[in-house]
């Protein structure tokens, strides 16, 4: 696959790359949260039943995970920044269509569209790790990575007080609007990465996966409504292990697929996978818990009480904490790798849920619990794309970060379908009103708990980190004398065309003496080339454009440092490095 063999930055990117992508990240997490003020009227407000106003939510929770692991994948082939747009230009429409309805299908036609904005998670990490060098990219990612729990605290208020204050369309036209800013922050300030994987889009993988994933997540998001052991249900579940165990089979069999399952089921992708789901479980507990708590009224004898705005603002502090943990994570990780950091956030968010079983009496209480796990939370989910980023190649870095995303949603959705039924199951009736109660929030907490143990196992099978691992950034010192042991290690130079002027996104393969690809990269914006070698001795570096005559070089490496420059217009010589 083609892909810039020592994974270093391929072009260099301005400074506001970083925000600007961690900002279309906040983007999808206001889509996310933008209708849980008005959940409770949306079957007044849309003039339905309540089971059918609940595919509002679901239907947007299933046309993101179908599109999050798609969507990285074409980000690989065609282009991440492309990809990007095109996601949150989706989103925008998405946004509009519902702003301008109040009919139930056309509701959920929009709610569907805006799904598609959950690709720019995977996309934005790609093109961090295409982009940034190494000593900012740690930092960088676990930004992008809590860039989800930032949105969704900083727009739980605003939203709030804009339904409590407007009518509810103004969420939807709100949203279609800072959409539209990302992608004209994206095209003025992201440059697209020449990183490209080889082969064609796996079509038939993206139509067993999309199969698959809405069988599975239908009954986990209506279960509770059908009943878990109805025969829809049920049926439902073995149709969708039906179709993931043959989607696997001939994903297998395919030469360029949607998900590398081989590359997915190495340890350190595995393992990270499994945990990002029990992670993606406590996360949505506390979402799920204290808005209810702080709202329910005094006289429940345990409701705090609070006005929607206010309740919104006491739980904000947990995505502010995520944002804030990010450099606090970076020289975490710099010092004791990803693995670490992983770990550390976990154990923190099993205090936090494990402390919050005492604090449930007071508004300040809910504060406390909220700015802990936001901390164990920030740090966990910063360390996921390290560990994946880590572990696969460039060209497989949007589809696998999207996979990873994916076992995100399905914790967040697992965890809604079970916390919605305990909290159900344990509710008092008053007046024919469910009112949850302090059980249920306590046996939520402790779910959580539970979830986060169960990733805390997952992450200690994860192997241990190499030596000089990918993302751990020391001093500028080193990284530099790290930089310059890779030059030493391969070929470097640029690719010209008869006139001398630089050929961009040329491609250039190094072939060993078996006659076997060694290496593969594209050449950057100004024809500058980098390739690795494997061990010294005699390669063929042959580069192609469109528009130009291949060329093929013999060319020798005996550890010393020199330049190659690939002429277009000349044929193949030899040279010697």
């Amino acid at each position: 696959m083609t892909h810039t063999p020592t994974d270093q930055p391929t072009r260099r990117a301005s400074g506001a790359v970083v925000p600007v992508l961690a900002f279309a990240g906040i983007v999808v997490a206001v889509m996310q949260t933008l209708l849980v003020p008005v959940i409770k009227d949306l079957p007044q407000l849309l003039d339905t039943e309540p089971s059918n106003a609940t595919w509002v939510l679901t239907s947007t929770l299933l046309s993101g995970a179908v599109a999050t692991p798609i969507m990285g994948r074409l980000g690989d082939l065609y282009g991440k920044r492309r990809m990007l747009i095109l996601s949150l230009a989706v989103m925008v429409v998405g946004a509009l269509v519902s702003a301008l309805t109040s009919e139930l299908l056309t509701m959920i036609a929009g709610r569907t569209l805006q799904g598609f904005a959950m690709g720019a998670i995977p996309l934005g990490i790609g093109l961090m790790r295409d982009m940034l060098p190494r000593e900012k990219l740690g930092s960088a990612m676990a930004l992008m990575s809590s860039s989800i729990g930032v949105g969704g605290g900083l727009a739980l208020p605003l939203a709030a007080l804009i339904a409590q204050h407007a009518d509810w369309h103004a969420l939807f036209y709100g949203a279609a609007g800072i959409g539209a800013l990302s992608i004209a922050l994206t095209l003025l300030v992201v440059p697209e990465s020449p990183a490209r994987a080889e082969g064609t889009f796996d079509v038939l993988g993206a139509i067993g996966l999309s199969t698959g994933l809405v069988l599975f997540l239908l009954p986990i998001t209506k279960g509770s409504d059908w009943g878990w052991t109805s025969g829809t249900t049920l049926g439902l579940f073995a149709a969708a292990a039906v179709v993931l165990v043959l989607w696997g089979v001939m994903e297998l069999r395919v030469k360029a697929p949607l998900v590398d399952l081989r590359t997915t089921a190495r340890p350190a992708v595995l393992f990270t996978n499994l945990a990002s789901i029990m992670v993606g479980v406590s996360f949505y507990v506390v979402s799920l818990v204290l808005p209810q708590l702080l709202q329910l009224p005094k006289a429940t004898g345990y409701g705090l009480g609070q006005s929607m705005v206010v309740a919104g603002l006491l739980v904000a502090p947990l995505g502010l904490t995520m944002m804030f943990t990010a450099p606090v994570y970076a020289r975490l990780s710099a010092k004791y790798g990803p693995k670490f950091t992983l770990i550390l956030g976990m154990l923190v968010i099993a205090i936090g849920y494990g402390a919050g079983l005492g604090l449930m009496s007071a508004a300040w209480q809910s504060l406390v619990i909220a700015v802990v796990l936001g901390a164990g939370i920030g740090l966990a989910y910063s360390s996921l794309p390290a560990l994946i980023v880590g572990a696969v190649p460039a060209s497989e870095t949007g589809a696998a970060n999207g996979l990873n995303t994916l076992m995100r949603s399905i914790g967040t959705s697992v965890s809604s379908a079970v916390i919605g039924m305990v909290l159900a199951n344990t509710a008092n009736n008053v007046g024919g009103v469910a009112v949850p109660t302090m059980h249920g929030f306590r046996v939520s907490f402790l779910i959580a708990t539970g979830a986060v143990a169960i990733g805390l196992l997952m992450a200690l099978f994860l192997p241990k980190p190499n030596k000089a691992p990918q993302l751990r950034a020391t001093s500028e010192e080193e990284t530099a004398i790290k930089r310059a042991e890779e030059v030493l290690r391969g070929f470097r130079g640029r690719v010209l065309d008869a006139s001398g002027s630089p050929v961009a996104r040329a491609k250039v393969t190094l072939i060993d003496q078996r006659g076997r690809q060694a290496g593969a990269t594209l050449s950057a914006d100004d024809g500058s080339y980098v390739l690795t070698v494997p061990a010294q001795g005699s390669y063929v570096l042959a580069a192609r454009a469109t528009g130009h005559g291949p060329l093929a070089s013999s060319a020798t490496h005996a550890g010393d440092d020199r330049a190659i420059d690939l002429d277009l217009a000349l044929p193949g010589e030899t040279v010697t490095a």
